[in-house]
């Protein structure tokens, strides 16, 4: 029985190995689940990348946090996390404080709009997930999220 990402991929012969299907179906999935989630934040001219940045800034609450532990939270890798916080500052979505007594920390916080902003999407992008996932019981759920953890750990 032929697997639906060979007729997905277009392709006409097997995998080399069920890691290799596995790997591919993984690639594969986020890369839909990530259109999906783009398609909401879209609305809001935010990338998921910098709705990852609001989304652990809203949970670090008044105190911030320095740069590096942002990138350090990130849940995709970004190589220029100053790049991403600089737009961010630009769209008055978080504010920088350079410490009086330390120069060389710099502290992030998230700002009233960006904590409006963030609230605003809570609603349409669970509504999404939920919609992305409908097909799965909750004990798949948990066996995917355990066989993911088990793949990172």
């Amino acid at each position: 029985m032929a697997g639906k990402l060979l007729e997905e991929l277009k392709q006409t012969k097997p995998f080399e190995s069920l890691e290799t299907e596995a790997y591919l179906n993984v690639v594969k999935t986020a890369d839909v689940l990530h259109q999906r989630a783009a398609t909401v934040l879209k609305e809001s001219s935010l990338s998921e990348t910098q709705y990852n940045v609001l989304r652990i800034l809203r949970g670090a609450g008044a105190a911030g946090l320095k740069c590096s532990e942002v990138g350090e939270r990130m849940v995709t890798r970004d190589p220029d996390i100053t790049r991403l916080l600089d737009r961010l500052e630009k769209q008055q979505l978080i504010e920088r404080h350079r410490s009086q007594t330390d120069r060389r920390v710099v502290t992030t916080r998230i700002t009233a709009a960006g904590l409006r902003l963030i609230d605003d999407l809570d609603a349409p992008l669970k509504n999404a997930l939920h919609a992305m996932f409908a097909s799965l019981s909750p004990a798949q759920l948990r066996d995917l999220i355990h066989a993911l953890e088990a793949i990172r750990s």
